[in-house]
């Protein structure tokens, strides 16, 4: 089967930042399923931020033998010898848990140290961007029927990172109903999924971007308003857009670090929450004495637990919600293409989710 990975220059590892590991395709054995593991033909896998860090040397574990890539849909062609039920499972759609070994601690994975995400890592040899995969039963939940394969695909790690940010760390008063949800830099897929979740559990959900277009776009799928970041005075517009009678935001959902605190002071209610994901921007910032005296709360979050990611899963199931897909490109040999999808990532042009397709879910044969 052919699988993509990164590869070496010069058959040593470079500085972080300082490089940009070429992709791969080769050409390697198609697994056989043990146990209770099932062998699933992928038939779309998606791009996240982590596997462009890959190729920067910016993440650890970087590994030039593990395919790339955490998201992915398929189809089961075969099954273990332990799987129960094996036969329910054959020919079912199904996406993929994006990482293991975190079952349902709210807090963080248990037991410490064994939480591991798919793609391109020295951590866990597995991968979406190759043709076949096994995976335990445990770690596959159905696909949603309502999905096409590069929106299955598009789902799994941005929609439990963003699941967890606005459920588990902003909390259910501060991200249902009556609630002020404040996402920023609007177009990523996880600050996109933030914006399908909250508008569909009943938020009133404002988003910030430096694009005009963006601000649109994200009105139309939901958002009752937004700012452009760059202009003076942004905070005062943005609470002048909030409904009568609600004079701060509950709570903040960013992935950039950054001002955040600083502009959080201005935005949110007293015991407010910023519930952030991601620190673009730069690996620190600032704690103020003022966001001290207002109680607000900084929650650093990840990705998600086992149980979260089930439950994200029946969420999207249940409100019919749909990922944002901004680009599919065909084939796992379109080496150029998909290259041009990390060209994307690099100028933060998207809006929404990099998808290669490379085969059809109505097949299920070898």
């Amino acid at each position: 089967m052919h699988a993509i990975t990164i590869t070496s220059l010069d058959g040593k590892f470079e500085k972080p930042g300082q490089v940009y590991y070429p992709l791969s395709l080769r050409s390697v054995p198609v697994p056989s399923p043990k146990g209770s593991e099932l062998l699933i033909k992928l038939t779309a896998a998606s791009l996240n931020h982590r596997d462009l860090f890959l190729r920067q040397h910016l993440y650890p574990g970087v590994c030039f033998e593990t395919p790339l890539l955490s998201d992915g849909v398929g189809s089961v062609i075969s099954t273990g010898p332990d799987v129960p039920h094996a036969q329910s499972w054959m020919d079912k759609r199904v996406i993929l848990n994006p990482a293991t070994g975190w079952k349902d601690a709210p807090d963080a994975p248990e037991p410490p140290g064994e939480f591991k995400i798919m793609g391109g890592t020295s951590f866990y040899n597995k991968g979406t961007l190759q043709e076949y995969i096994t995976l335990d039963v445990s770690e596959v939940e159905e696909a949603p029927r309502h999905l096409s394969d590069a929106e299955a695909a598009a789902l799994p790690l941005t929609g439990l990172t963003a699941w967890r940010a606005l459920v588990t760390k902003a909390g259910e008063a501060n991200s249902g109903p009556g609630a002020a949800v404040l996402i920023t830099g609007i177009g990523g897929g996880v600050a996109l999924m933030a914006l399908r979740f909250a508008a569909a559990r009943g938020a009133d959900v404002y988003v910030t971007s430096s694009s005009e277009e963006k601000i649109k776009q994200a009105v139309e799928l939901g958002a009752r308003g937004g700012v452009n970041y760059k202009e003076a005075g942004w905070e005062k517009k943005l609470l002048g857009m909030l409904p009568k009678g609600k004079a701060k935001f509950d709570a903040i959902i960013d992935g950039a670090g950054g001002e955040v605190v600083e502009k959080g002071v201005k935005l949110l209610k007293d015991g407010g929450i910023i519930s952030i994901y991601g620190m673009t921007v730069g690996p620190k910032m600032s704690w103020l004495i003022q966001a001290v005296l207002k109680n607000i709360d900084l929650r650093g979050t990840t990705m998600g637990s086992r149980k979260e990611f089930k439950d994200m899963v029946d969420f999207v199931k249940e409100k019919e919600i749909k990922p944002i897909v901004w680009k599919v490109i065909q084939g796992l040999d379109n080496i150029e293409a998909i290259d041009g999808l990390f060209d994307d990532m690099k100028k933060g042009s998207q809006f929404g989710k990099l998808v290669i397709e490379f085969g059809d879910s109505s097949g299920s044969k070898l």
